[in-house]
């Protein structure tokens, strides 16, 4: 008797983790087993993570069931690791039979032994902190690929480099823009296949032309590049993948002298590769600028911005692209994630791509062809009120285009749905997807002037400004929401949803145990009932969470694991958030019965409001509130307002002391730390000017402290 219980527990522990060969490391061989077999096969390691989306289908489904819906309850700290940089935590983290490879901010690679959490190495590619101005959305990094015993990284600089998986020692490294000197950044995870590694960039508002290259993985020699948007004519051909589709199809879609301008399209997030189709999917970003009426006359449709792109993965030769927002004036990109399955649809069975862009349409496509076969909308959107299936466009609201007058929008530049991943599960049939609500004021920029290696939207920032008035500021902010929808592709409708109060919050995992993970802003790392939507269980993170959480096992342990730290485009940019010290990242992992515990907080604690004495005109503060819309809100906050991920000017010592703000805004004195000098742009007065209105917004948070308000 007893030995039949013993054998039927052995029994049932192989059932909870599937392809048990698998969960206790594969191979066993490491990163240096990883090949094009190894990858395609991923499903049957779930065990392993070896790819950005799990697999390459990108589901981000974890067939592992030892942590369930049934006993979530039991599940704890296994183990933390400090990261060892702040700012935005992003990265997916890939495991390969017991050891995990992770990025932070500013590139910073880590290999941490996947039982213990023992870091096994740490590189750091030591980025010039300068190209952290040209980052529009923070200097994130959303992860690794590897291949053949190489962990390959993209750095903010535009460096692929490939490290030694077992030493983190550089084995090669080329810089991937076409122009250094150009405001190009890259903040996505690298994807691997047939021996390639895949790579685009980001810029889009600083005024770049985007593209996707893709590179030999064992020497790093370039193999081809497609151009997103047609550059200069007059320059001819580039000698790239890309031009005779760019010639043929995009150039008769732009018009005037979008060049100038750059145009755009960069390729900052999804890379999806397509083993059955053997097709590689291709997300493309928004104009430069992002005002259609200023980059292309407010004519044409401007190919291939804000597309799907199909390519062949072996010499990226053009196969086919899907439009999402033709004509794009918002910024509403198509990098956002695209996943890969195949759904019975209308009876019959079709291979489709899913994709939620920021327009708020969610999409389903057929991966053969390109041919749409459902949009629905998942979110508030103001701009469309539909998508017509016939045509594939959307159906405009007319003055959503704000070309004579302001118009208030949903999505914002934001969107409904940003990078943050989403995860399918085959057992429920649903789309997990991280969605927000947050409007927009878009109004045209008078007398636009483009300027080198600066912010280029075309549209007039000062359009959002903060109200000083706190019932009304905290009205808005709780009018800002955060939602987990968990969506129905077929049927195009929501099953269930979760409502946040505020946006920004983390991408999602789906299991094999019913449950899906996610973080959110306040810091709370969640699993809800995939089936119901029952929130099961919650971990107090001490910081908020955009990252997406991964599961992995090692000799029968099932782990989750999930990358910690607040920050990105919404902290940057927003007055809504509540200010928050910027701590290092962190790397949890979790386990049944896990009994490690995090060390406790600290309360941050703020500086008072810190006004200058001095007297300023009218005329310097109006002058000077110009200059800081359109350079510094992008990462202190509109009107000063600071989330707390970088400094409030509001609160900063360097007010008082006119000399010491023109050593730092001017001069550049704190370049190493990535406040670079504006002194390319603006005179020591203009910079003054800047601390004039600046100072004027520190009096009203003053007013404000001493209000008690």
């Amino acid at each position: 008797m007893m030995r039949r219980t013993k054998a039927f527990c052995l029994l049932a522990t192989a059932g909870l983790l599937a392809a048990a060969g698998a969960v206790s490391g594969g191979p066993g061989s490491g990163v240096r087993g990883v090949d094009a077999q190894r990858l395609a096969n991923a499903a049957g390691e779930p065990g392993n993570w070896m790819t950005h989306g799990g697999t390459y289908a990108e589901q981000r489904f974890a067939d592992l069931n030892q942590i369930n819906s049934a006993n979530i309850g039991q599940l704890g700290l296994a183990w933390y690791a400090d990261l060892p940089t702040n700012r935005g935590q992003e990265a997916t983290p890939i495991v390969v039979d017991g050891t995990i490879y992770t990025t932070t901010s500013w590139s910073n690679v880590m290999a941490l032994d996947a039982v213990t959490g023992r870091v096994k190495w740490h590189y750091d590619p030591k980025v010039d902190k300068a190209r952290g101005h040209s980052a529009c959305c923070d200097v994130v990094n959303r992860g690794v690929a590897v291949w053949n015993g190489l962990v390959f990284v993209a750095a903010l600089d535009g460096r692929l480099i490939a490290l030694d998986a077992d030493t983190g020692k550089v084995k090669w490294s080329t810089q991937t823009f076409v122009d250094t000197a150009k405001p190009y950044t890259i903040t996505g995870a690298p994807r691997v296949m047939k021996g390639l590694v895949v790579i685009g960039n980001g810029g889009g508002e600083l005024g770049v032309r985007g593209y996707v290259t893709a590179y030999d993985a064992m020497t790093g020699k370039k193999k081809w590049r497609f151009f997103t948007v047609p550059g200069n004519p007059a320059n001819g051909p580039d000698g790239e993948a890309s031009d005779s589709v760019l010639a043929g199809k995009a150039a008769p879609t732009w018009f005037g002298e979008y060049w100038k301008g750059g145009a755009g399209g960069t390729a900052w997030d999804a890379i999806v590769y397509d083993q059955e189709l053997d097709q590689l999917y291709i997300g493309v970003g928004n104009g430069s600028p992002w005002n259609h009426m200023i980059r292309s006359d407010g004519k044409g449709d401007n190919l291939f911005l804000s597309s799907i792109l199909a390519l062949k993965p072996d010499t990226g030769e053009y196969l086919w692209h899907y439009q999402t927002t033709p004509g794009e004036t918002w910024d509403y990109t198509a990098t956002q994630p695209i996943m890969l399955s195949t759904l019975m649809i209308d009876g019959r069975p079709r291979k489709v791509l899913m994709q939620a862009p920021k327009n708020g349409f969610f999409y389903v496509i057929d991966r053969a062809n390109g041919q749409l076969l459902s949009a629905k909308s998942f979110a508030t959107q103001t701009w469309a009120t539909g998508v017509d299936l016939k045509t594939g466009r959307p159906i405009e609201v007319p003055d959503a285009r704000y070309r004579t007058a302001g118009a208030l929008v949903f999505p914002s530049p934001l969107g409904a749905h940003n990078w943050h991943p989403m995860s399918f599960s085959p057992r429920t049939g649903l789309v997990y997807l991280p969605a927000q609500e947050i409007p927009q004021m878009y109004m045209a920029q008078a007398g636009f002037e483009r300027r080198e290696g600066a912010w280029n939207l075309g549209i007039n920032i000062d359009a959002g400004s903060v109200p000083d008035d706190r019932a009304q500021f905290k009205a808005i902010k709780a009018s800002l929401k955060g939602k987990l929808i968990a969506w129905d592709p077929v049927a195009q409708k929501p099953a269930w949803e979760i409502t946040y109060d505020g946006p920004w919050n983390g991408g999602t995992l789906a299991t094999a145990g019913n449950l899906v993970f996610q973080g959110n802003g306040a810091g709370d790392f969640q699993a809800f009932n995939a089936s119901t939507g029952t929130k099961l269980w919650n971990f107090k993170a001490q910081t908020g969470i955009i990252a997406p959480a991964i599961s992995y096992a090692v000799k029968g342990q099932q782990y989750v694991a999930i990358m910690v730290g607040y920050g990105g485009a919404y902290p940057l940019t927003s007055a809504f958030e509540d200010p928050r010290e910027a701590r290092n990242g962190r790397l949890l992992v979790f386990k049944l019965g896990g009994k490690a515990r995090l060390p406790r907080a600290t309360e941050p604690v703020f500086a008072a409001a810190n006004p200058p004495a001095d007297m300023f005109t009218p005329a310097q503060v109006s002058e000077g509130a110009a200059i800081y819309a359109a350079n510094c809100a992008f990462c202190h906050g509109p009107d000063a307002h600071a989330s707390g991920v970088l400094p409030d000017l509001r609160r900063s010592g360097l007010l008082t002391d006119a000399d010491a703000w023109k050593a730092v805004v001017h001069d550049g004195a704190l370049k190493a730390n990535g406040m670079i000098a504006f002194s390319r742009w603006y005179s020591p007065a203009q910079v003054e000017a800047v601390r004039a209105y600046v100072g004027s917004q520190a009096r009203k948070l003053k007013a404000q402290e001493d209000a008690g308000k």
